[in-house]
């Protein structure tokens, strides 16, 4: 609950987070990791950027080729932190009411029911998101940004916390729409899994061949829940009073304008850019048990939160440029004090 002040009702600054909170949400990233990692092997740094963006507030998209691992990711986190989840799979069919959910006229009370879709979760995993028409792919909007959904003119807030998991498949054109820009803005992050390392493959390939014991059952079985949701949810409240200095803002601030003015790109860092990296600068910060962000948090964390919002201009692609250089020349020429 907000607090307000005595004498004007307004709310008041909300206290910095201190030693104790920022270690708590070490030690709560650190164990969900460690859970997740037993499923996803090899793989560690892919875990942990997953829950920089959860402990952020934020959404993630995935973009990677089938079969790495990216829906046993979703699922084995969110068994994990012991959180309900849902799975959309999208496909070009598929309506914006079968995510949002629709009002259904109920005969026997004689008025309108709403029936929840399947966003009313708490880790959401949509599958293949760039296989829905832009339209459908738009009924995520408001849900990601304001955790609520309105149908026929009523809101209905979302639990608490809420995740979501976009996977797609960037190599597959045929068949799917290119996500809008302001869906990808959406995302804090984008990561890819990448091929699992050869010791890991050989041990899933024994497994679910039925070569190993417990071939029967899914590894997420395995998974034990070593938080629950509303602990999760106080971390990510938490991560908000994590300390920022206003020249760590003013450094943000500076990245954002080399982008915008960079001649290799098209289409630089927006304002939501911003406030998305210094977040997971935060998250970032309090992983490591610090309760206040330094630069090299944001530096850290700048290449997924920015690396899908940054458009290069035709002259660049051609030249064989990628984003991810175009961001290593900017932290490199832009300097961490005005």
């Amino acid at each position: 609950m907000t607090e307000t002040t005595a004498d004007t009702g307004a709310a008041a600054e909300p206290r910095p987070l201190d030693d104790a909170g920022a270690e708590r949400i070490a030690r709560l990233a650190q164990s969900v990791g460690e859970q997740v990692a037993t499923v996803v092997e090899g793989k560690r740094e892919v875990v942990d950027r997953t829950l920089l963006v959860l402990l952020s507030g934020g959404h993630l998209l995935i973009e990677d080729i089938p079969g790495v691992g990216k829906t046993v990711l979703a699922t084995s986190l969110a068994a994990a932190l012991g959180a309900e989840r849902h799975r959309i799979q999208f496909t070009p069919d598929l309506l914006p009411g079968d995510i949002t959910g629709v009002s259904i006229f109920d005969q026997a009370s004689r008025a309108f029911e709403f029936r929840p879709g399947a966003v009313f979760t708490q880790v959401l995993l949509a599958d293949e998101i760039n296989r829905a028409s832009p339209k459908t792919q738009s009924a995520l909007l408001e849900a990601m940004e304001e955790h609520q959904v309105s149908v026929d003119g009523t809101t209905y807030a979302l639990p608490d916390p809420f995740f979501v998991i976009a996977t797609s498949n960037p190599v597959e054109m045929e068949g799917t729409y290119r996500l809008p820009e302001a869906q990808r803005d959406r995302f804090t992050a984008r990561i890819s899994i990448g091929y699992p390392v050869a010791e890991a493959e050989s041990r899933m390939l024994l497994h679910q061949t039925g070569a190993l014991p417990g071939a029967d059952r899914s590894p997420v079985d395995a998974i034990r829940a070593v938080t629950e949701p509303s602990a999760v949810a106080a971390a990510i409240r938490d991560v908000r009073r994590v300390h920022v200095d206003a020249q760590v803002a003013s450094y943000v601030v500076r990245l954002a304008e080399a982008t915008r003015s960079h001649p290799q790109l098209a289409l630089g860092a927006s304002p939501r850019a911003g406030v998305h990296l210094l977040r997971a600068a935060k998250a970032h910060a309090a992983v490591a048990g610090c309760p206040w962000t330094e630069p090299e948090d944001v530096r850290a964390v700048i290449e997924p939160v920015w690396g899908h919002r940054l458009h290069l201009a035709p002259r660049a692609l051609s030249q064989g440029a990628t984003g991810a250089g175009v961001l290593a020349e900017v932290l490199e020429r832009t300097p961490v004090r005005a």
